[in-house]
């Protein structure tokens, strides 16, 4: 199953004839922001106490700080951070609730797994756009799975925490397609000149 994955990571990599870079790379990031909220669509269905929850605390996704006014490409290295951290956070989702619950079937399963794949495609996409000879970025979840979830323990806790997870990915998966639209028009911008 691994090695499927990392074929369908390397199948995605192939750069494909057509619009540009940054033009599949904002195109990726809105059907990954699709996905995400179509996940958490699928969780609020499974967990209806959630439904018109919103949960406690702040970001999980932290981000080291930025100069005063980062260009458009540093914002982009920035992100590719947050997106390395929402890797880690669903790896560690995937694994909890596979350990909590075993490996289910069905819609949300399936679109967890194919939300992972599309980070991780992400994740090579804006590598590629930003990533120079004095600045390399990482591709791997930067994420330990040590933690608690969210300090309350049992199957409550998991679900407050899944579900804190999953509004992350939302955000960062819009933050992303937001970030990379406006890296996009600015190099399309340049490109006219």
């Amino acid at each position: 199953m691994a090695e499927q994955e990392e074929q369908q990571i390397t199948a995605l990599d192939t750069p494909v004839p057509g619009p540009s870079e940054t033009g599949r790379a904002v195109a990726l990031a809105r059907l990954l922001h699709h996905e995400c909220s179509r996940l958490l669509q699928l969780f609020k269905e499974k967990e209806t106490s959630f439904s018109d929850h919103t949960p406690d605390g702040g970001r999980i996704v932290s981000l080291s700080p930025a100069p005063e006014e980062p260009s458009t490409e540093q914002q982009v290295q920035l992100l590719h951070s947050a997106l390395r951290q929402c890797l880690g956070l669903i790896h560690c989702l995937i694994l909890k609730e596979d350990e909590e619950w075993g490996e289910l079937e069905g819609d949300y399963e399936t679109l967890r797994k194919n939300v992972k794949l599309r980070l991780e495609h992400l994740l090579l996409s804006t590598k590629g756009l930003v990533e120079t000879e004095n600045m390399t970025l990482e591709v791997t979840p930067d994420h330990q799975c040590n933690e608690e979830t969210d300090g309350a323990g049992g199957v409550f806790g998991l679900k407050m925490w899944t579900y804190r997870v999953l509004l992350e990915l939302v955000h960062w998966a819009d933050h992303a397609a937001q970030t990379l639209h406006v890296l996009h028009t600015e190099r399309e911008a340049t490109q006219e000149m």
